[in-house]
């Protein structure tokens, strides 16, 4: 009987080890399952967290699928939207020679007629010369050797120094020196040394666009009248052979080279004001950058460190501007007077000032004290 009672007991005692055994090592795994999720969770903040994040950053994270497929659809793309721009401009320039250049030669007055051959030749050498040279200019790059160059940033994409005024450009996937834009309408980017060229485009296509919509506001006026009477025309006209033999249909009343010329003149009347319209809004919006010395990717930068600096009671101060009229000065190279007529006025390649790298005072500016810092 004592046999049996210490059998069990030891039974007991062997069991009861057992479930305090199962349960330390339960207790030992939920504490390392425990202990992993802490860490893991760790790690996962410490790689996001950055503390200058906020809601633009994941706005812009967000649309960054977005911003990948618009880079890649405007890289292989420029080439159709190039051609596009030549396509249009060839075709008005074509019907202003075919069509209205007859008219204005038969009708309007010898003063007139110098005039318009003047100013329309003009417009057109300063639309082609700028256009070509804003896709066959390099912006300009910065050097690929670190050596190079002191006292810069590195760019976080192209492991390669980084200028002041110089950004990285996710379709070329390469840094601008100066950078502004990418124009998919030049297939290039707008940097340094083709800004010029790229606004002086915009500018001579709006000028030319208002001269053909004002010079044919009033054929516009009579082709679209006419283009009415021609519908009107055909419906009576379709009406009366219904009820004839087809041996008795009547011609048309306007014959192709008339239908041809008239809808030639809504089409450039409508084409012409609206790109009036929209490169004019965007030539006026790069002229206020001009004016204030900034150009498109800097005016948001200026304005983020604007306010950063008014939160704390200082001043922003832009240090590449020089006054309004002296950015005018830099940006079109003009450094003498006669140089409103031979760089302005006329087709002119020169150089702008400096190399991009960096940004001493011009000399058409260095009446000027040092250029303004932030406070």
């Amino acid at each position: 009987m004592r046999s049996r009672q210490r059998m069990f007991a030891a039974v007991m005692r062997l069991l009861l080890k057992c479930l305090r055994l199962g349960r330390r090592r339960r207790f030992k795994l939920v504490r390392q399952v425990e202990q992993l999720w802490h860490y893991g969770h760790l790690c996962l903040r410490s790689l996001l967290y950055n503390s200058f994040t906020n809601g633009d950053v994941v706005l812009d994270s967000l649309f960054e699928p977005v911003y990948w497929l618009v880079d890649h659809v405007t890289r292989w793309f420029g080439v159709v939207f190039v051609a596009l721009v030549i396509g249009l401009t060839s075709s008005i320039v074509a019907i202003v020679y075919i069509c209205l250049l007859p008219l204005i030669l038969q009708t309007y007055t010898p003063a007139w007629i110098c005039w318009h051959l003047a100013y329309g030749h003009w417009n057109l050498i300063m639309i082609v010369f700028h256009y070509y040279m804003a896709i066959t200019t390099s912006p300009g790059h910065p050097p690929q050797a670190k050596n190079d160059l002191t006292g810069v940033s590195i760019c976080r994409k192209c492991i390669a120094p980084k200028p002041a005024r110089t950004h990285h450009c996710s379709i070329c996937n390469r840094c601008v020196l100066k950078m502004d834009h990418h124009c998919p309408w030049l297939n290039n980017c707008v940097g340094h040394y083709n800004h010029r060229y790229f606004f002086s485009f915009c500018l001579f296509m709006t000028m030319g666009c208002i001269y053909c919509s004002i010079s044919g506001w009033e054929m516009f006026r009579d082709a679209y009248a006419a283009i009415e009477r021609m519908k009107l025309l055909e419906k009576e006209r379709l009406q009366v052979a219904a009820n004839q033999t087809y041996y008795q249909t009547p011609p048309p009343t306007f014959s192709f080279r008339q239908r041809a010329f008239h809808k030639s003149v809504v089409y450039l009347w409508v084409l012409c004001s609206s790109v009036a319209l929209a490169l004019g809004a965007l030539t006026l919006w790069h002229a206020a950058l001009i004016t204030r010395g900034e150009t498109s990717i800097e005016r948001h930068t200026n304005r983020k460190e604007r306010q950063r600096l008014q939160k704390k009671g200082k001043v922003f101060r832009n240090p590449y501007s020089y006054g309004s009229w002296d950015n005018w000065k830099v940006f079109l190279g003009v450094d003498v007077p006669r140089h409103w007529l031979t760089r302005v006025l006329l087709p002119s390649p020169h150089l702008p000032h400096g190399t991009g790298l960096s940004w001493d005072l011009p000399p058409c500016v260095m009446e000027q004290h040092a250029p303004l810092l932030a406070i």
